[in-house]
């Protein structure tokens, strides 16, 4: 049965509102999706969702598809453009529990990941989400220092592989350590003296590839726990390359 909300200061609309901040999130421990593209790949991958919101229109066009054991909340259309915080609104929303975050453990991860240090634009995090998805790595870990995973517009840019490979927030230096003494190769992607060309690797099954910070780089002490520093050459006079560019190239190179 579906819940109708008219009233903008309905409690659950504050809350809804109130997920695109971190404070938000943490009071009800849920975030928001928002688009039907979004709320479907939760769907599809059987995401634990809490509630789903829309238009009158929006609900009817996709109620087919709805888990059934699913609150759902039709919202005025005035009510729908206040949720979220994207420029095009779809009037369309799903939220899911905090608590269904990913917990590996370093010394059973298998396959191929990427590590994220202290990568800060939503947009490049998203990117490289999507094209380690693309690329076959079994997950992404999200080191300290880097932008949160459930910030809107990453979640966005995501564009729904976040259902598909594993997302982990943790230590990188915990990570790097254990699959070194696992004998997992672990490249960094930092220039320096002994760094070797990307495409002098030999393709993996298994290891790691880390991404800096896109200002600054890898952290200096991650970079003395790599197996390796890689670099990618560059013929014209670019003095770098964007680093969700520079990780999808690698990504590929190494376990596409």
């Amino acid at each position: 049965m579906r819940e109708k909300i008219t009233s903008s200061q309905n409690k659950r609309v504050k809350q809804w509102r109130a997920l695109t901040t971190k404070k938000g999130r943490k009071q009800t421990e849920t975030y928001l999706l928002e688009g039907w593209h979004l709320v479907q790949e939760a769907i599809k991958a059987k995401q634990a969702l809490t509630a789903i919101m829309g238009t009158a229109e929006q609900l009817t066009a996709h109620a087919a598809v709805f888990p059934p054991d699913v609150a759902t909340f039709e919202l005025t259309d005035s009510i729908a453009k206040t949720i979220g915080d994207a420029n095009t609104p779809q009037g369309i929303f799903a939220t899911a529990p905090l608590a269904e975050t990913t917990s590996v453990d370093p010394q059973d991860a298998q396959g191929g990941w990427l590590f994220l240090d202290q990568v800060q634009d939503p947009g490049n995090i998203g990117t490289m989400v999507r094209t380690a998805d693309a690329a076959g790595l079994t997950g992404v870990v999200f080191g300290l220092g880097s932008a949160s995973r459930y910030l809107p517009k990453v979640l966005r840019s995501m564009q729904g592989s976040q259902f598909h490979i594993q997302l982990v927030e943790d230590d990188l230096h915990e990570w790097i350590q254990t699959f070194t003494a696992r004998h997992l190769p672990v490249y960094g992607t930092n220039l320096d003296p002994q760094a070797k060309d990307y495409r002098d690797v030999s393709p993996l099954t298994a290891g790691a590839i880390v991404m800096g910070n896109e200002g600054n780089g890898m952290a200096p002490d991650l970079q003395q726990l790599t197996t390796r520093n890689l670099y990618i050459p560059i013929k014209g006079q670019a003095e770098s390359l964007n680093v969700a560019v520079a990780a999808g190239i690698v990504m590929f190179q190494l376990f596409g």
